[in-house]
């Protein structure tokens, strides 16, 4: 048996240990085998010596993260406990500078966070096109969005196109209020907030205006060439064939392309079918082409994301037995 008390006089003990004691909760299912005790701005740990030096190197990086930002939610708090030092921590603790893709406004930093997001980098240095595929949540588009800002600011590219099928998920855009421009804005929104995260708000007004970035609907893409640009197709489960098709033939010189999309949440009519599956197919072993699958493990949105996502794939799974 083995102790370690840990001290956070450095750090708001409040911030540590969550509301309620919620971030504690979360370290002791971490580590259930471990005796864990909270006293005013000390942690306790008693338990093997194995355990006891994991949770105190978990813990350790947690407060270096607080010391530096001062707050941690509790997703990133799940994050440090569970994830891989080389893999997941160093997004939080900057030790490795050179997986920063964007620095974004107020000294944000935007860096892949798991290991398919730095797959997806890592293909994207070495092929032209590139499919990203994965439940939501798992920072598809969002990697995407930051490689391709980091590629305008290093002047391989001279625009951005972001675009997105614009397929009513359960809602008729004809009942939407306003012109053709806000009927499609809200389906293009995600684009917007990620560009938001990532380039000064004065400075991405400007790139707008002058359609370094461009920012629409999948059917204007159609009859185009489009070089010299790294273009993004979002939500692609929702385009036919035929539209995916299209897309991928617009790719013109020194440009790059990054398809994502999620077949789980496909919001076509029931009398159309996606394209993406058989473009994925077809397409698996053209060289230029790479193929990157995020799953579960890559959520880095809410702790409860993951768990919302394994339950989903549990129900297919008997659905589809009960349908055998």
């Amino acid at each position: 048996m083995t102790e370690a008390i840990i001290n956070l006089e450095s750090v708001n003990p409040i911030e540590f240990f969550g509301v309620n004691n919620g971030k504690l909760d979360i370290l002791k299912k971490k580590f259930p085998l471990l005796k864990v005790l909270s006293r005013g701005t000390q942690v306790k740990l008693s338990g093997s010596p194995e355990q006891v030096e994991t949770a105190k190197e978990k813990i350790d990086l947690i407060v270096q993260y607080l010391e530096r930002n001062g707050h941690m939610s509790e997703n990133y708090f799940e994050q440090i406990l569970g994830g891989d030092d080389a893999e997941t921590v160093d997004h939080f603790i900057d030790r490795n500078p050179n997986d920063i893709l964007v620095f974004g406004p107020h000294g944000k930093t935007v860096r892949a966070r798991t290991s398919n997001q730095k797959n997806m980098v890592a293909a994207v240095d070495k092929n032209d096109i590139l499919f990203a595929i994965g439940p939501a949540g798992t920072g598809k588009t969002y990697t995407a969005v930051a490689l391709a800002v980091r590629a305008l600011k290093n002047k391989l590219v001279k625009k951005i196109i972001l675009t997105r099928p614009a397929v009513e998920a359960g809602e008729s855009l004809g009942f939407l209020p306003g012109d053709l421009k806000e009927k499609i804005d809200p389906y293009l929104r995600p684009l917007y907030d990620a560009l938001d995260d990532m380039i000064p708000a004065d400075k991405l007004g400007y790139y707008m205006s002058t359609r370094t970035i461009e920012i629409a609907p999948l059917a204007y893409m159609r009859g185009r060439t489009l070089d010299n640009a790294f273009i993004i197709l979002d939500e692609a489960q929702n385009a036919t064939d035929l539209q995916l098709k299209m897309f991928l033939t617009r790719i013109g010189a020194n440009a790059k392309a990054i398809i994502t999309g999620d077949m789980t949440q496909v919001d076509l009519p029931r009398n159309q079918r996606s394209g993406l599956e058989k473009a994925v197919r077809i397409l698996q072993n053209v060289d230029g082409i790479a193929h990157i699958k995020l799953d579960e493990e890559d959520v880095v949105r809410h702790r409860l994301v993951k768990a919302i996502i394994r339950a989903y794939d549990r129900e297919k799974l008997k659905e589809d037995g009960n349908q055998q």
